[in-house]
């Protein structure tokens, strides 16, 4: 299979998508911090105690708590303090726009990313998802599924996070629904087959390098 294959095939094995990245702006802003390093139960977990503990928009409520008080809301996610840490600098930097999200975007995706990634704790994943899912500027969101895919199917390997968002953006047009659609079949195509331990057998992706490799040894 070549690489511009890639969403075609994923999309005819897992149908449509659409946004994969559920929320509103805020959850998926606010999100896009806990869910670093767990999984999405414990984020769901965090968001709900944020919902039942705020009577107004989130970002104005969370801004308005210390840390100490963003810990206890979000325990679920583990690593709650240093999150935590994190998600208060991520609201005073939203702070500095008024709270205001299309004033943000206006900024445009590079502007917008190199603030994100000038934040303590803000690294390009997590900057990525927050421009792609949340503010809706066209940025291919790479994380540890992505790479994943690539290697096992494609043979591809980089060393460096942006060569491989390059390489998508290269390829595939900047749109934002294709970005969010495409990194959301990449995700579900690993975990349905392309796990840790891959389950080749069920895999109904026959060109795979990684497949080929392991016949022939």
């Amino acid at each position: 299979m070549q690489f511009n294959e890639l969403y075609d095939q994923l999309k005819s094995i897992h149908g449509e998508l659409g946004k994969w990245w559920p929320g509103t702006t805020e959850e998926i802003i606010v999100s896009a911090v806990l869910t670093q390093n767990t999984n999405w139960k414990n984020v769901q977990k965090a968001l709900e105690n944020i919902r039942n503990n705020c009577e107004e928009d989130i970002l104005t409520c969370l801004t308005k708590k210390s840390e100490q008080e963003l810990s206890a809301l979000i325990k679920p996610v583990g690593f709650f303090n240093i999150k935590a840490e994190r998600l208060k600098n991520l609201l005073k930097w939203i702070e500095k726009y008024d709270l205001d999200i299309q004033a943000i975007k206006q900024l445009g995706t590079e502007r917008v990313r190199e603030e994100l990634l000038s934040i303590k704790g803000i690294g390009k994943e997590t900057a990525d998802s927050i421009i792609l899912y949340a503010l809706e500027l066209p940025i291919f969101v790479v994380d540890a599924y992505t790479k994943r895919i690539l290697e096992r199917i494609l043979n591809i390997k980089f060393k460096e996070y942006d060569e491989y968002r390059l390489l998508f953006e290269s390829f595939y047009p900047k749109n934002v629904p294709l970005y969010q659609e495409f990194h959301g079949l990449i995700v579900e195509h690993a975990k349905a087959f392309c796990k840790t331990k891959p389950r080749c057998e069920m895999c109904p992706i026959e060109q795979c390098g990684y497949k080929t490799r392991r016949e022939t040894k």
